[in-house]
């Protein structure tokens, strides 16, 4: 975990790795969980048998699922203190170059690609996020997310 206090103290974060969170084991509760909080109940998700039978031979997370728990892991991160607020202002880019099957665990790498002053008072930061699955070489999800934090 890392902790920061202020915005000189988030500038300084540019170019900086920040890590990986722990490991997190994705169940078939959390994704009946996810189908039935967004209405995507496809089979690959949440249709066992069927899914059995399938190109991934079991169910899958939804990659949406995937890049929600990038919230909960890059708390785990980095912590910001002596601020206002933060806002997630949005992603630039987001791929899913490998499924996350049922049972596999995942985590979250995070990177600072840059920190730059909106104006005074306010930083914007674009990190370069990679979920990992564990024994999986290609990445679940990697992702560009630019959050704003003010003073």
């Amino acid at each position: 975990m890392i902790t920061v206090n202020g915005l000189d103290e988030v500038k300084a974060l540019a170019g900086r790795d920040l890590g990986h969170s722990s490991w997190l084991e994705v169940t078939q509760e959390r994704v009946n969980a996810f189908a039935e909080a967004t209405g995507d109940h496809q089979w690959i998700h949440v249709d066992l048998e069927r899914a059995r039978g399938g190109p991934f031979k079991g169910t899958i997370a939804h990659g949406y699922l995937t890049l929600s728990l990038v919230i909960p892991f890059f708390s785990e991160i980095l912590t910001i203190e002596g601020i206002e607020m933060g806002v997630n202002y949005g992603l630039d880019k987001v791929r899913f170059p490998s499924p996350v099957r049922v049972g596999s665990k995942i985590r979250l790498a995070a990177a600072v690609a840059e920190v730059q002053e909106i104006k005074p008072g306010c930083v914007q930061m674009v990190l370069d996020f990679t979920v990992e699955i564990d024994g999986v070489d290609k990445p679940a999800c990697v992702a560009r997310p630019v959050y704003r934090y003010y003073a």
